[in-house]
């Protein structure tokens, strides 16, 4: 059915900025003033954008039809990131996360310390697919360990970071990694299988810097109460062996083995059902794990934070903020704004590495305006992808560039989500840790020098015709 109407017009860059401006205000005067959730202050925006629409001629009925598909084309990363909830909750509970966290601890020296830290939370987080969770639980442990060898906070905090967003970044039960491809119309496992050509070398370079950081704080002694406080109580809740990193491990093969995202989850979340019952869990209590996520009280409160999670339910926000978010995007889209917006790019961005450059300066400014990297990743994403495809650049190359910059920077934002959690959680400010986040400051330095030599830029085999001709590939 054709909606389009008679007195539709395109907008000038002026008319077309006020739904981003509105947006952003709506958005940051939400969160930074009113320290509330995005999801209300993007639907304000989305209002603001479609009275922007109707006075440009849009009727009503086409900007829904065009909410409707914008979300529609993330509704597979949407069922993925629900299966991950259900996920992590029987992880949790079949005991793989405590077991993965159990033999992380025992890997703490006081030698390589701040390595340690690194590698640690890289596991853990990769393990829950959640930074956060990493940096509240190991990462709270890890600055008291830090303090007693004598290493300054700002880099302990820094280490902590480094390895949870990693971990997160390259964890198929992150969400934001689902997203990314999700808004990119890439595959999950194509996506992940693409980060590591920019995020392994950045990660190397990381382990370096904090191992020579490590070498000048080499004679403290390392105070293990806590550690092993944790050792005995996730003993004591449950049955701890190396079978359990089965599951770690078969997550793995699935990347290499290229299966499907959706059937693969699926596959983890038997695997967790079957050591579920091993850990002594009835089908009842099965299901409503899978719902509800896993529910344990111990005396340890570190631990309670980290076992606590998961489930269907808990999916739910982040599911709800993609919605709100592509809600704005599909109406600035159908009105002609997100176009206005581009050809501006594109008048000063002639060269692909240009376009990767400002596609990362973009990611980053939303992170510092919208406060949010779901922010970050979803409106850069709806405002490149069309020019990805007229560069004949698959799309595992925009979600890639979403990752190095908008994931990886929101940490390094002092009152982004991220910024504000870090710095409640582990005392230190955002600018103190921020020259010690080695990761998230060297990846997207590697993606943009990738950008302007072409290093693993994957294009479609068939060029398509572009659009565009002015854009070369320099």
């Amino acid at each position: 059915m054709n909606l389009t109407t008679k007195n539709e017009r395109k907008p000038s860059l002026l008319i077309a900025s006020i739904p981003f401006l509105s947006m952003l205000l709506f958005v940051t005067v939400g969160i930074i003033k009113l320290g509330v959730d995005p999801q209300i202050p993007l639907l304000a925006g989305t209002v603001v954008a479609t009275i922007v629409g109707k006075y440009l001629g849009y009727s009503w009925k086409s900007m829904e039809k065009s909410i409707i598909d914008s979300i529609g084309l993330v509704m597979q990363a949407c069922l993925i990131i629900m299966i991950i909830g259900c996920l992590i909750g029987v992880w949790v509970a079949g005991g793989i996360v405590p077991g993965m966290v159990y033999y992380g601890l025992k890997i703490f020296t006081p030698k390589f310390f701040l390595v340690i830290v690194v590698l640690l939370c890289s596991i853990v987080s990769m393990a829950t697919g959640s930074s956060w969770t990493t940096a509240g639980t190991i990462g709270v442990a890890a600055m008291g360990v830090g303090s007693g060898l004598g290493i300054p906070p700002a880099m302990t905090a820094g280490a902590i970071i480094s390895g949870a967003i990693f971990g997160d970044k390259m964890s198929p039960l992150s969400d934001s990694t689902n997203l990314a491809p999700g808004i990119a119309g890439a595959d999950l496992f194509d996506h992940i299988r693409h980060m590591v050509y920019t995020t392994g070398p950045s990660y190397i370079i990381s382990i370096i810097l904090f191992l020579f950081l490590g070498l000048n704080y080499q004679s403290g002694q390392v105070d293990a109460g806590a550690i092993n406080d944790i050792l005995a109580t996730l003993e004591s809740e449950f049955w701890i062996s190396p079978l359990l990193l089965i599951a770690p491990v078969f997550v793995i093969a699935m990347v290499v083995l290229r299966i499907p995202a959706i059937p693969g989850m699926i596959g983890g979340t038997f695997v967790g059902i079957i050591f579920s019952a091993i850990q002594g869990l009835g089908f009842r209590d099965i299901l409503s794990v899978l719902h509800y996520g896993y529910e344990i009280t111990t005396q340890n409160e570190l631990v309670n934070t980290l076992l606590n999670r998961g489930g269907l339910d808990s999916m739910m926000w982040t599911i709800s903020l993609v919605i709100c978010a592509l809600s704005f995007g599909g109406v600035i889209e159908r009105t002609g704004c997100l176009e206005t917006i581009i050809t501006v790019i594109m008048k000063f961005c002639k060269s692909r590495g240009s376009i990767i450059l400002s596609n990362i300066l973009v990611c980053i400014s939303m992170n510092f305006i919208a406060a949010d990297q779901y922010m970050a990743i979803v409106i850069p994403g709806k405002m490149y992808k069309p020019i990805y495809k007229r560069l004949n650049l698959k799309p595992k190359n925009l979600s890639r560039v979403l990752e190095d910059s908008g994931t990886l920077t929101s940490p390094l934002v002092p009152w982004s989500t991220c910024g504000a959690f870090y710095f409640a959680t582990l005392g230190v400010h955002a600018f103190d840790y921020l020259p010690f986040t080695f990761l998230a400051l060297i990846n997207p330095i590697v993606s943009i020098i990738y950008g302007f030599t072409g290093i693993t830029m994957e294009e479609f085999e068939t060029a398509a015709e572009t659009e565009g001709s002015n854009i070369t590939n320099v």
